[in-house]
């Protein structure tokens, strides 16, 4: 895997990053860090979420060190692609993001960070870089109802032939007709225990 730190032939340096104490120079856990599925540059995508009310706010790119800064720091830390270096969000805008909960998904090949944004996630200046590169246009669709869409029918209320809850004070539901009669069930009835 490509050393980012010795990237473009110089060695990494980012005084605006800091480790802490305790964790500076300690690689990301090799538990960690075989569970994910880097493309061909050794980065994986990371998305961050406003912790609470979970917005989208944007997509990022980390390598092992970006994760273990952003999992040891309490900061989220990317790999710039088109800078080739390491970038604490925050650190020249004060748009900082501060980590809330970092988790992998099933494949491994995406990150999902919880953080806290402070001000614009945007370089742009806008909340998002979704709300910055805007709508286009899908046409919406509504699923198809299944039977689990269906409310609940209380049990002190008779349900209508359609299987939907009798209105309050209504009449009862008239009972099905018999198994075999028109209208009713299809079904085999089931043999006596």
């Amino acid at each position: 895997m490509l050393d980012r730190r010795t990237a473009a032939g110089q060695k990494w340096q980012d005084s605006h990053v800091q480790d802490s104490p305790s964790a500076a120079g300690v690689p990301l856990d090799p538990a960690v860090a075989a569970r994910l599925k880097r493309d061909d540059g050794g980065l994986v995508a990371a998305i961050v979420q406003q912790y609470d009310t979970r917005e989208v706010l944007m997509l990022g790119w980390m390598d092992d060190e970006a994760l273990r800064r952003t999992l040891t720091t309490g900061r989220v830390t990317f790999w710039s692609r088109s800078r080739g270096e390491y970038w604490r969000k925050g650190d020249t805008s004060g748009h900082a993001q501060y980590v809330k909960r970092v988790s992998i998904d099933c494949d491994g090949d995406a990150l999902l960070v919880e953080a806290d944004q402070v001000g614009a996630a945007c370089h742009t200046g806008t909340r998002t870089c979704f709300e910055a590169g805007g709508d286009l246009g899908a046409i919406p669709a509504d699923r198809p109802a299944t039977p689990a869409d269906r409310p609940a029918i209380p049990a002190d209320r008779p349900a209508t032939p359609a299987g939907r809850p009798a209105a309050p004070g209504g009449p009862a539901a008239p009972a099905p007709p018999p198994a075999g009669a028109p209208g009713g069930t299809r079904w085999p009835s089931r043999p006596p225990p």
